[in-house]
């Protein structure tokens, strides 16, 4: 399966000079956060392809205009083809405005998810905004990691995480990462292109978990 994983800065050969041929071969769409509604609009009307997303720190304006024909996949885990994606957007908290976390709200809202896990048998990517903590993240408060996330990553090991926040030009910039769980750790900033082979994740309907799998099974 092949994603385009996107983040905080609009591609611009992706939307004022967009041609069909670049999005050749991609099987799904997704956005870590802070991008424009209607470039996330535009490209799933013109690719025709699922896009989900998760909301940035600076998406409030979602809440009047929400990119249409997307999804919105925060605090769940979502099943494409077999390939289970939990969301979980927003940044550490740096002032009193939505979608911005304290370690201890994250955290809050990991454990509100435990019985999700439960039923889905984990999952096979995160989709979130904010890095996890020393892997990708910044010193200073508004871009520092969840150390949540660590400890997600190591309890239900994942094969990757995917992140945004951090831009290319804020210095120390590395696009992948490996997590001592075992995870691929990507900085999605701008577009990436993540090939996922099939033995990343199971087959569809064959997690492990019985109720989960006979629902999945019989999704139209």
């Amino acid at each position: 399966m092949k994603i385009l994983c996107l983040s905080d800065q609009e591609d611009l050969g992706l939307w004022d000079y967009y041609t069909p041929e670049k999005l050749k071969g991609i099987d799904l769409i997704l956005s870590c956060g802070d991008l424009d509604p209607a470039y996330l609009e535009f490209l799933t009307t013109m690719s025709n392809l699922p896009l989900l997303y998760v909301r940035g720190n600076h998406d409030t304006k979602y809440d009047q205009k929400p990119p249409l024909g997307c999804i919105d996949i925060d605090d769940q885990v979502y099943n494409f083809k077999g390939l289970r994606i939990l969301g979980l957007g927003g940044s550490m908290r740096y002032g009193n405005r939505a979608d911005m976390y304290s370690e201890a709200e994250m955290a809050k809202r990991i454990r509100r998810l435990k019985g999700t896990f439960s039923f889905t048998n984990g999952f096979d990517i995160l989709l979130s905004h904010a890095p996890a903590e020393n892997y990708g993240d910044q010193e200073d408060l508004p871009h520092h990691g969840f150390a949540c996330f660590n400890a997600l990553l190591d309890a239900y090991q994942p094969k990757y995480m995917l992140y945004g926040h951090v831009h290319q030009n804020y210095g120390d910039f590395q696009r992948v990462r490996n997590h001592p769980c075992g995870a691929q750790v990507i900085n999605c900033c701008g577009k990436y292109v993540l090939d996922v082979p099939d033995t990343a994740y199971p087959e569809r309907g064959n997690t492990g978990s019985f109720f989960y799998d006979w629902a999945i099974r019989h999704q139209k």
